[in-house]
């Protein structure tokens, strides 16, 4: 039998992105839909990129297209509350990146939610793959989980 993952504390993540819920994120059972937290993560990771100037919504010639994604829940969310989504680096390939990504609901330390998702870079007019662009490497690196466990 297998046994159920603990969840992570917030010191296993190495960037926050502090989100507001919203009346429409809860569902019928008063709770954030799963759905949400998926764009929780996305808004956390391309708005670190876009702060740091490593992607250009408009411009940039390769972006991140997300390939693989996954959410394990551990405690619901439930509009009011604040999120805070911590980011950490588990990957970097040639021209992909894996993300892993924890919801925290208010101050509680340990994560209510945890995932990953996967980017592909691809150049913007042939849908290609090409390299991680060097400005998103600068990026997160910093950012790449230590071998230790967390």
């Amino acid at each position: 039998m297998s046994t159920r993952p603990t969840p992570p504390p917030r010191s296993a993540y190495a960037h926050f992105t502090a989100i507001s819920t919203r009346w429409s994120d809860n569902d019928a059972y008063r709770h954030v839909n799963n759905v949400v937290y998926n764009s929780f993560f996305d808004t956390a990771v391309n708005q670190l990129l876009i702060q740091a100037g490593a992607l250009d919504l408009e411009n940039s010639p390769a972006v991140g297209l997300v390939v693989e994604t996954q959410c394990r829940y551990f405690a619901p969310v439930s509009f009011p509350d604040r999120v805070t989504v911590g980011l950490r680096l588990a990957h970097i390939g040639s021209s992909s990146l894996r993300y892993e990504l924890a919801v925290f609901r208010n101050d509680d330390d340990t994560a209510a939610a945890e995932g990953h998702f996967v980017h592909v870079y691809v150049d913007r007019a042939s849908n290609r793959p090409v390299p991680v662009p060097e400005a998103v490497r600068a990026v997160v690196t910093p950012l790449l989980r230590s071998a230790a466990p967390g």
